[in-house]
């Protein structure tokens, strides 16, 4: 058994990173896709690699050298590779398939090292390594039958998103014999290039075999292997991720900042969405009208908050609507001048952007990461502006409406602003859930700011919403100067629009949230080692007790379950470096999450 190896195209979509080497050069987690290919290969037992190689040739081949790899590599030469495509280094390298069972895999690939000894180990003589399809997937596709034999290869061209459930990605690694190369593959793939030409992909000439004798083509489906095809910079980045080491992996998913639906095996426990929301009519419904949405201007921002006056039931005068609630802190965070006092920990963005405000910190720890009211009320003797969040982030600390109306009197009586975040506030408890966009209050208490987060508590964090309620005009006249008139798109206009219609479903949908975090406490507090704080929103705090740090749990629970959960070290005002953060979210989920948490804390505790 050998492997080949097609080298030699240029990587142009590359950019910065091929400009004077191979895409196989490429680091990637800190070794090159060339040195990770390579692993596999020997891990399988082959020593020898064929190499068809163009762009960067003599490069390539002194970097091998310098290597050493410890493996026999001979070299192929595409010296046609910018106007030639892969059917065209793999038929130059004819000679070498037919004098033995080949693996051949692609040059910017970044895989699991299984996969090839697999491959090698299995009996089928013929293989082609394939994947369920994923929407991050690009390329060629095919259909199999029950048995796996291939009944079809899919190009771009003949791709239906209809038909995705029963299509499989081509990983681009192959087993092919002997005999199928030189009795059957090659004749075809020459008589190809001489009808078609050479810029053409192999894969076409695959098809053929897959229509006229399918049992010579055979998929070998992988489960949960990692791999990932890199085609541009954005798959670098991924596939970097993916494969980072223990002491980089954790920090390498944070600073995405979000998008894990770029990685489909991460089960998001760090982002807060409601998971019960929006419902499937509504969904249909926006997909509905998809096409003048996305080919149609949104309306100017007076029309939104009419639109948004009509989803509160409150007077569009009261309210500024904001692509997500990031925008409004933001541009409240420039106009407001003064001290403003805020609990510690909190939501970043509210010590970040209010640059023009001397930063007055209350120290929740002190009080177990709860909100003391009487501290509050004192606090209101000494600042301008008093921020709270509520429930907080991340604590889940609430204040309870009829202390909020204290706070509310006393900081109208001393003429403090009382920014209010209640983001999270539809998660509460039924029976303690209120809000405060609501007319009347936004009347009694001009001083009063409330920001909400829309996107967070009805599940459409993509849409980009959020608005903010004053009866403060002048303050809302200069958070509206510094927005743009089209701030937010036809889609989220649409949804403003529509929620209304649904506010049946979304009270019911808040409610299971609150069911199933009270059932997330008691589990995770019988759990050894953790100490969980009271919560009414869609997360839960929690500490460890013992060795392990937070840190540590959430480097582990990624690499080794694939979930992804907010490590709170470093925050600052956490004393310590214990703390964590989990989204609630469906049952089944969660239980995922607790089986994956109790085997990281147990194997923690026998190492």
């Amino acid at each position: 058994m050998q492997a080949l190896m097609l080298a030699a195209g240029m990587g142009r979509r590359m950019g910065k990173y091929t400009e004077a080497c191979t895409k196989c050069m490429v680091p990637v987690a800190g070794k090159t896709l060339l040195e990770r290919a390579i692993e596999s290969i020997k891990a399988a037992g082959i020593d020898k690699l064929v190499m068809v190689i163009g762009y960067e040739a003599e490069n390539l081949r002194k970097y091998v050298e310098e290597k050493d790899f410890g493996l026999r590599i001979e070299y192929v030469y595409n010296y046609d590779y910018a106007s030639t495509n892969n059917i065209y280094s793999l038929y130059l390298a004819k000679d070498y398939l037919q004098r033995d069972d080949t693996i051949l895999l692609e040059s910017d690939l970044i895989f699991e090292q299984g996969i090839i000894k697999d491959l090698v180990d299995a009996p089928q003589e013929n293989l082609v390594v394939v994947a369920k399809y994923e929407h991050w997937m690009d390329g060629t596709v095919v259909v199999l039958d029950q048995k796996k034999h291939i009944l079809d290869f899919v190009d771009k061209s003949s791709f239906r998103y209809e038909d995705v459930d029963k299509y499989y990605k081509t990983v681009n690694i192959y087993k092919f014999s002997r005999s199928f190369s030189t009795q059957q593959y090659l004749p075809f793939l020459g008589a190809y290039i001489k009808a078609y030409g050479t810029n053409q992909y192999y894969e076409q000439v695959l098809n053929i075999f897959a229509h006229i004798q399918s049992s010579q083509m055979i998929a070998h489906v992988l489960g949960d292997e990692n791999w990932y095809e890199i085609d541009d910079v954005q798959d670098l980045d991924i596939a970097s991720t993916i494969f980072a080491e223990d002491s980089q992996i954790l920090r390498k998913y944070e600073l995405h900042f979000g998008g894990y639906w770029r990685f489909p095996k991460v089960e998001d426990f760090c982002y807060l969405v409601n998971p019960y929301y929006p419902p499937r009519k509504m969904i249909d419904q926006i997909q509905y009208f998809f096409q003048d949405l996305l080919t149609q201007y949104p309306s100017g921002m007076n029309i939104q908050k009419m639109n948004a006056a009509s989803m509160f039931e409150i007077d569009g005068d009261y309210l500024l609507v904001g692509n997500g609630a990031a925008e409004l802190i933001n541009v409240l965070g420039k106009v407001l001048k003064g001290r403003l006092s805020v609990c510690l920990p909190t939501f970043n963005e509210y010590v970040r952007c209010f640059t023009h405000c001397e930063i007055r910190k209350i120290d929740s720890a002190a009080h177990g990461y709860q909100y003391d009211l009487d501290l509050l009320l004192e606090e209101a003797e000494h600042t301008d502006h008093l921020l709270l969040i509520n429930p907080d982030n991340p604590s889940g600390a609430f204040l309870p409406e009829k202390d909020v109306r204290r706070l509310l009197e006393k900081c109208e009586s001393k003429g403090v602003r009382l920014i209010m975040d209640e983001s999270f506030i539809d998660f509460a408890r039924k029976d303690v859930r209120y809000t405060l966009i609501d007319e009347a209050i936004l009347r009694e208490y001009p001083h009063l700011v409330v920001i909400k987060s829309i996107s967070k508590s009805y599940g459409i964090p993509g849409l980009r919403l959020g608005v903010m309620a004053t009866g403060d005009q002048e303050l809302q006249k200069a958070v509206r100067q510094n927005m743009a008139i089209w701030n937010i798109n036809s889609f989220a206009e649409y949804y403003l629009q529509i929620q209304r219609l649904y506010k049946k479903s979304y009270g019911a949908a808040c409610d299971q949230i609150a069911v199933q975090r009270e059932w997330m406490q008691e589990q995770l507090g019988q759990i050894e080692g953790i100490r969980v704080y009271p919560s009414q929103a869609n997360y839960i705090m929690c500490s460890l007790a013992g060795q392990m740090t937070s840190a540590r749990l959430a480097m582990l629970l990624i690499r080794d379950h694939g979930i992804l959960i907010k490590n709170l070290s470093g925050k600052e005002g956490f004393k310590g470096n214990s703390f964590f953060r989990v989204a609630v979210k469906s049952r089944e989920d969660n239980l995922l999450l607790l089986d994956a948490i109790r085997k990281v804390l147990l194997e923690g505790k026998e190492a």
